[in-house]
Protein backbone atom coordinates (compact mmCIF):
# COMPACT_ATOMS: atom_id res chain seq x y z
CA UNK A 1 0.00 0.00 0.00
CA UNK A 2 2.59 2.22 0.88
CA UNK A 3 5.06 1.60 -2.24
CA UNK A 4 1.65 1.70 -4.42
CA UNK A 5 0.88 5.32 -2.96
CA UNK A 6 4.49 6.85 -3.37
CA UNK A 7 4.50 5.45 -6.83
CA UNK A 8 1.16 7.46 -7.58
CA UNK A 9 2.54 10.56 -6.28
CA UNK A 10 5.36 10.17 -7.56
CA UNK A 11 3.57 10.03 -11.07
CA UNK A 12 1.13 12.85 -9.37
CA UNK A 13 4.18 15.29 -9.16
CA UNK A 14 5.67 14.24 -12.60
CA UNK A 15 2.37 14.97 -14.07
CA UNK A 16 2.20 18.45 -12.29
CA UNK A 17 5.19 19.48 -12.89
CA UNK A 18 4.76 18.65 -16.83
CA UNK A 19 1.56 20.81 -16.52
CA UNK A 20 3.06 23.50 -14.97
CA UNK A 21 6.10 23.36 -17.17
CA UNK A 22 3.36 23.94 -20.47
CA UNK A 23 1.64 26.59 -18.75
CA UNK A 24 4.67 28.39 -18.40
CA UNK A 25 5.15 28.34 -22.55
CA UNK A 26 1.84 29.21 -22.94
CA UNK A 27 2.76 32.49 -21.03
CA UNK A 28 5.16 33.47 -23.04
CA UNK A 29 2.86 32.29 -26.31
CA UNK A 30 -0.44 33.74 -25.07
CA UNK A 31 0.29 35.54 -21.98
CA UNK A 32 -1.18 35.30 -18.47
CA UNK A 33 -4.91 35.94 -19.52
CA UNK A 34 -4.87 33.61 -22.55
CA UNK A 35 -3.65 30.86 -20.51
CA UNK A 36 -6.18 27.81 -21.72
CA UNK A 37 -6.37 24.67 -19.50
CA UNK A 38 -7.91 22.64 -22.41
CA UNK A 39 -5.11 24.03 -24.20
CA UNK A 40 -2.32 22.56 -21.83
CA UNK A 41 -4.46 19.54 -21.79
CA UNK A 42 -4.58 19.48 -25.84
CA UNK A 43 -0.49 19.52 -25.98
CA UNK A 44 -0.13 16.81 -22.76
CA UNK A 45 -2.56 14.71 -25.25
CA UNK A 46 -5.02 14.38 -22.11
CA UNK A 47 -8.71 14.72 -22.18
CA UNK A 48 -9.68 18.29 -20.82
CA UNK A 49 -11.70 16.69 -17.74
CA UNK A 50 -8.44 14.49 -16.44
CA UNK A 51 -6.09 18.30 -16.04
CA UNK A 52 -9.03 18.87 -13.78
CA UNK A 53 -8.02 16.49 -11.26
CA UNK A 54 -4.74 18.13 -10.88
CA UNK A 55 -5.99 21.70 -11.01
CA UNK A 56 -9.85 22.38 -10.69
CA UNK A 57 -9.45 26.03 -12.56
CA UNK A 58 -7.40 28.02 -14.63
CA UNK A 59 -7.06 30.10 -11.53
CA UNK A 60 -5.37 27.58 -9.43
CA UNK A 61 -2.95 27.10 -12.38
CA UNK A 62 -2.40 30.40 -12.64
CA UNK A 63 -1.64 30.29 -8.48
CA UNK A 64 0.34 27.60 -8.87
CA UNK A 65 2.79 29.12 -11.50
CA UNK A 66 2.46 32.99 -9.34
CA UNK A 67 3.95 30.74 -5.77
CA UNK A 68 6.72 28.82 -8.39
CA UNK A 69 7.78 32.26 -9.43
CA UNK A 70 7.93 34.09 -6.20
CA UNK A 71 9.76 30.77 -5.05
CA UNK A 72 11.82 31.29 -7.73
CA UNK A 73 12.84 34.78 -7.49
CA UNK A 74 12.98 34.18 -3.43
CA UNK A 75 15.55 31.58 -3.97
CA UNK A 76 17.82 33.31 -6.30
CA UNK A 77 17.96 36.55 -4.45
CA UNK A 78 18.39 34.24 -0.64
CA UNK A 79 21.38 32.62 -2.28
CA UNK A 80 22.86 35.69 -3.34
CA UNK A 81 22.95 37.21 -0.13
CA UNK A 82 24.17 33.79 1.71
CA UNK A 83 27.04 34.02 -0.54
CA UNK A 84 28.34 37.32 0.29
CA UNK A 85 30.56 38.79 3.44
CA UNK A 86 27.78 39.45 5.69
CA UNK A 87 29.45 42.02 7.15
CA UNK A 88 29.49 44.24 4.08
CA UNK A 89 26.22 45.30 3.95
CA UNK A 90 26.31 47.64 0.76
CA UNK A 91 27.92 44.17 -1.27
CA UNK A 92 25.08 42.24 0.15
CA UNK A 93 22.81 44.94 -1.23
CA UNK A 94 23.87 45.26 -4.97
CA UNK A 95 24.08 41.72 -4.81
CA UNK A 96 20.67 41.04 -3.83
CA UNK A 97 19.22 43.28 -6.19
CA UNK A 98 21.48 42.27 -9.40
CA UNK A 99 20.05 39.00 -8.43
CA UNK A 100 16.19 40.20 -8.54
CA UNK A 101 17.10 42.07 -12.47
CA UNK A 102 19.25 38.68 -13.58
CA UNK A 103 16.25 36.97 -12.57
CA UNK A 104 13.71 39.27 -14.45
CA UNK A 105 15.77 39.40 -17.81
CA UNK A 106 15.85 35.68 -17.68
CA UNK A 107 12.49 34.59 -16.95
CA UNK A 108 10.70 37.94 -18.63
CA UNK A 109 7.51 36.07 -19.02
CA UNK A 110 7.51 34.77 -15.04
CA UNK A 111 8.30 37.70 -14.35
CA UNK A 112 5.45 39.78 -15.95
CA UNK A 113 2.97 37.04 -14.00
CA UNK A 114 4.18 38.24 -11.03
CA UNK A 115 4.94 42.32 -11.22
CA UNK A 116 2.79 43.12 -14.80
CA UNK A 117 -0.51 43.87 -15.29
CA UNK A 118 -3.06 42.19 -13.09
CA UNK A 119 -4.58 38.97 -14.76
CA UNK A 120 -8.24 39.97 -15.48
CA UNK A 121 -10.96 38.21 -12.90
CA UNK A 122 -7.99 36.95 -11.05
CA UNK A 123 -7.66 37.33 -7.33
CA UNK A 124 -4.51 36.00 -5.91
CA UNK A 125 -5.35 34.11 -2.84
CA UNK A 126 -3.29 33.96 0.76
CA UNK A 127 -1.33 31.03 -0.21
CA UNK A 128 0.87 33.41 -2.56
CA UNK A 129 1.72 35.29 0.51
CA UNK A 130 4.44 33.60 1.83
CA UNK A 131 6.62 33.20 -1.42
CA UNK A 132 5.81 36.79 -2.56
CA UNK A 133 7.85 38.23 0.35
CA UNK A 134 10.94 35.80 0.01
CA UNK A 135 13.09 38.27 -1.90
CA UNK A 136 11.95 41.57 -0.11
CA UNK A 137 12.77 39.50 3.15
CA UNK A 138 16.04 39.68 2.65
CA UNK A 139 16.11 43.54 1.18
CA UNK A 140 14.84 44.01 4.25
CA UNK A 141 16.89 41.96 6.57
CA UNK A 142 20.20 43.84 4.93
CA UNK A 143 18.83 46.65 6.06
CA UNK A 144 17.99 45.82 9.22
CA UNK A 145 21.51 44.24 9.74
CA UNK A 146 22.90 47.40 8.54
CA UNK A 147 21.00 49.16 11.40
CA UNK A 148 22.06 47.27 14.04
CA UNK A 149 25.45 47.29 13.11
CA UNK A 150 25.84 50.94 12.83
CA UNK A 151 26.11 51.05 9.16
CA UNK A 152 23.30 53.17 8.03
CA UNK A 153 23.20 56.86 8.98
CA UNK A 154 19.05 57.75 9.74
CA UNK A 155 18.15 61.04 7.90
CA UNK A 156 17.19 64.07 9.96
CA UNK A 157 13.52 64.03 8.20
CA UNK A 158 10.86 62.29 9.70
CA UNK A 159 8.40 60.91 7.63
CA UNK A 160 4.38 62.54 8.29
CA UNK A 161 2.90 61.04 11.12
CA UNK A 162 -0.33 59.71 9.44
CA UNK A 163 2.65 57.22 7.60
CA UNK A 164 3.17 55.18 11.46
CA UNK A 165 0.68 53.00 10.90
CA UNK A 166 1.30 52.13 7.39
CA UNK A 167 4.65 51.31 8.31
CA UNK A 168 3.64 48.51 10.36
CA UNK A 169 4.01 45.32 7.62
CA UNK A 170 7.25 46.61 6.48
CA UNK A 171 8.56 46.75 10.30
CA UNK A 172 7.77 43.12 10.54
CA UNK A 173 10.67 42.98 7.84
CA UNK A 174 13.16 45.56 9.25
CA UNK A 175 13.17 44.94 13.07
CA UNK A 176 14.37 47.55 15.04
CA UNK A 177 14.42 50.12 12.11
CA UNK A 178 12.80 53.59 12.90
CA UNK A 179 10.46 54.76 10.54
CA UNK A 180 12.64 57.66 8.73
CA UNK A 181 15.16 54.67 7.85
CA UNK A 182 12.19 52.51 6.68
CA UNK A 183 10.27 54.35 4.51
CA UNK A 184 13.82 55.55 2.51
CA UNK A 185 14.06 51.53 2.05
CA UNK A 186 10.55 51.38 0.65
CA UNK A 187 11.46 54.29 -1.80
CA UNK A 188 14.55 52.49 -2.50
CA UNK A 189 12.72 49.21 -3.32
CA UNK A 190 10.07 51.05 -5.92
CA UNK A 191 12.85 52.34 -7.40
CA UNK A 192 14.34 48.66 -7.99
CA UNK A 193 11.53 47.03 -8.80
CA UNK A 194 10.63 50.12 -11.15
CA UNK A 195 13.75 50.20 -12.44
CA UNK A 196 13.61 46.05 -13.36
CA UNK A 197 9.93 46.65 -14.74
CA UNK A 198 11.06 49.14 -17.31
CA UNK A 199 13.75 47.00 -18.51
CA UNK A 200 11.73 44.35 -18.77
CA UNK A 201 9.10 45.63 -20.25
CA UNK A 202 11.27 47.51 -22.60
CA UNK A 203 10.84 51.36 -21.45
CA UNK A 204 14.63 50.85 -21.61
CA UNK A 205 14.74 50.47 -25.51
CA UNK A 206 16.37 52.73 -27.41
CA UNK A 207 17.51 54.82 -24.55
CA UNK A 208 19.93 52.82 -22.49
CA UNK A 209 21.93 50.19 -23.83
CA UNK A 210 24.32 49.22 -20.90
CA UNK A 211 21.52 48.61 -18.58
CA UNK A 212 23.47 46.56 -15.90
CA UNK A 213 26.37 49.25 -15.17
CA UNK A 214 23.38 51.67 -15.18
CA UNK A 215 21.36 49.53 -12.35
CA UNK A 216 24.28 49.08 -10.63
CA UNK A 217 25.17 52.67 -10.35
CA UNK A 218 21.29 53.48 -9.43
CA UNK A 219 21.18 50.63 -6.59
CA UNK A 220 24.33 52.83 -5.32
CA UNK A 221 22.24 55.54 -5.43
CA UNK A 222 19.35 53.76 -3.93
CA UNK A 223 21.52 52.37 -1.14
CA UNK A 224 22.84 55.89 -0.64
CA UNK A 225 19.22 56.71 0.03
CA UNK A 226 18.70 54.92 2.74
CA UNK A 227 21.91 56.38 4.55
CA UNK A 228 23.79 52.88 3.61
CA UNK A 229 27.06 53.55 4.23
CA UNK A 230 29.11 53.57 0.98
Amino acid sequence: MTASRTARERVRAELTREITDIARRQLATEGAGGLSLRAVAREMGMVSSAIYRYFPSRDDLLTALIIDGYNAIGAAVEQADADCPQDDFLLRWLTAGHAVREWAVAHPHEYALLYGSPVPGYQAPQDTIAARVRDVAVLGRIISDAWQAGAVHAPATEPPPELTAEAAAFRELMPGVPDNVIWRAISAWTALYGWVNFEVFGQFNNTIEDRRTAFDHSMRLMAATMGLAQ
